[in-house]
């Protein structure tokens, strides 16, 4: 089995992320600031790998696969970090690929493609609307011209709206769990009624693994479930499987301009990939 290093690996995603490639008998490098809540099975760094070291992929063990998953105020869409950033991660990816990783895949997101209603795939234009999606859609285009003819194999996985573990992250989810805590008896809501692909952060770390552990399918892989589903409904199951007593209040902020009434993922590319692992 090649050696897998998974960057970002102590955060919302990548921790979940190095458990389903170890479940897979992979050999994980999990390199963070922080690896403590990082599955002990796999071999941990503790780095900054925008450190500009020149013996940067000695340190990371020198791996065949890189899974870039480190991106600072991921639920922030228009930190300043995320363009003030953006070079050190060309510069990362560049020095990666130079010394020897054979193979890249790279955390994306939805947000690259701003305003858009239906399903995207591959060839959906982008115009971003977030400091988030213009900062990824830029490393996105930039690496692919880098490394157009080159020898390496490129996956782009783009993800969806995410949630579970919710106390970990920054979503409505996590504002709900609050507010609930808090003895709240109503949450001021939206009409709720934009439609969007909702995806568990296990299952999204299962297909990520899944891309990884194999190369026939390449580019941009939507990692999502490629049903569109209604804020209000999933907000109002995730209340029901939860007990929370508290109550929706419908219209109270407006729904922002910049959202589409329904946009989700074709889901394709990662149908097929899910399909070869299940028959391996």
């Amino acid at each position: 089995m090649k050696r897998i290093l998974v960057t970002g690996a102590g955060g919302y995603i990548g921790r979940y992320v190095v458990k389903a490639l170890l479940n897979h008998g992979a050999t994980v490098i999990a390199a963070d600031l922080y690896t403590k809540e990082i599955d002990d099975r796999a071999e941990k760094v503790t780095t900054n790998i925008f450190s500009g070291s020149e013996n940067l992929y000695k340190d990371l063990k020198e791996p065949e696969i890189c899974l870039h998953l480190a991106w600072k105020d991921g639920f922030v869409h228009n930190s300043d970090s995320h363009m003030e950033m953006l070079s050190s991660h060309y510069h990362f990816i560049k020095h990666m690929v130079e010394h020897g990783v054979k193979q890249l895949a790279i955390m994306g997101t939805m947000h690259e493609i701003g305003y858009y209603e239906g399903a995207i795939n591959e060839n959906t234009p982008c115009n971003p609307s977030s400091m988030y999606g213009i900062a990824k859609d830029a490393l996105r285009r930039s690496l692919f011209t880098r490394l157009e003819g080159k020898d390496i194999i490129l996956q782009w996985l783009r993800a969806y709206y995410i949630y579970g573990d919710d106390k970990k992250n920054h979503s409505i989810f996590a504002k709900l769990i609050q507010a609930e805590e808090d003895g709240k008896t109503t949450f001021p809501f939206t009409t709720g009624k934009n439609k969007y692909d909702f995806i568990t952060v296990e299952q999204l770390a299962e297909q990520i693994a899944a891309c990884v552990l194999q190369t026939e399918i390449t580019g941009i892989i939507n990692c999502c479930s490629g049903q569109p589903i209604s804020l209000a409904n999933q907000v109002e199951s995730f209340l029901q499987k939860n007990g929370f007593k508290i109550h929706l209040e419908y219209g109270a902020f407006p729904d922002r301009v910049y959202d589409s009434p329904a946009i989700w993922g074709d889901n394709t590319k990662i149908k097929a990939i899910m399909g070869k692992q299940r028959k391996t």
